[in-house]
């Protein structure tokens, strides 16, 4: 944690390495996209039915197709988007986040972003040591490995069905787990007091235990609804049902 902080408290030294940290986000971010385009030319798109392509009637061409449905979503996005930024640009910031800025005095409650309140409750959730790690470097762990666990997704749930739409079970734990990821944006803006604290520790818990446990298990253990033969076949099902 002292590495981190660049001595034995939050100065200067913290502020450069935490700036360096956003200046190199951008690239490491554009290089992640040049994988993912790389990735959907090479070795293709996955679809919601979980089907490989059998024939060219499971395919569409992308223009005017996908390019009028992403259209369609941008618009979606940017009315509410443009609402928030024209006419209520303040109303997801912090009020603590308006007062002038003391180096002797801290906020009381201070909090970041809405966007940030999940991945904070689990910051604050680590309140002790963990194998000779203090509770402030097992916190930053915690944070950091709860982005990290995410690129490991693929290796954690390897179950040969892929699309949820026909596994049961495993949509009983997803709407399970974004009902903890609610808590726990909830959980990231309440007081780090009393009941709040014991309630960001169980829902950090379930966060790691759903990827670490209860995918790799259901990926075993679960029997998948059949699936159809081709994907024009569920599509043209659901059409004339």
């Amino acid at each position: 944690m002292s590495l981190l902080r660049g001595g034995f408290a939050v100065g200067n030294p913290t502020l450069n390495r935490f700036f360096s940290l956003h200046y190199l986000l951008p690239f490491i971010i554009a290089a992640v996209v040049v994988l993912h385009i790389w990735a959907l030319h090479v070795p293709g798109n996955n679809n919601p039915v979980g089907v490989e392509v059998k024939s060219d009637r499971d395919t569409l061409p992308f223009h005017p197709y996908y390019t009028m449905k992403d259209l369609y979503g941008i618009v979606l996005f940017a009315i509410p988007f443009a609402w928030f930024v024209f006419f209520i640009p303040d109303i997801l910031g912090h009020p603590d986040n308006y007062i002038m800025a003391n180096s002797q005095v801290t906020p009381a409650h201070i909090v970041p972003e809405w966007y940030f309140l999940p991945f904070y409750a689990i910051l604050r959730a680590i309140d002790f040591n963990i194998l000779f790690i203090d509770s402030k470097l097992g916190g930053v762990i915690f944070f950091a490995g709860s982005i990290v666990i995410l690129f490991f997704l693929p290796w954690l749930d390897n179950a040969k069905t892929r699309s949820g739409t026909f596994r049961p079970m495993f949509k009983w734990f997803y709407w399970l787990f974004v009902a903890n990821f609610v808590s726990l944006a909830y959980l990231g803006a309440a007081p780090a007091e009393g009941i709040y604290v014991v309630l960001a520790k169980i829902c950090t818990a379930y966060y790691f235990i759903h990827f670490l446990i209860i995918l790799p298990v259901l990926s075993r253990i679960e029997t998948p609804r059949p699936l159809p033969t081709s994907i024009s076949e569920s599509v043209l099902g659901k059409a004339h049902s």
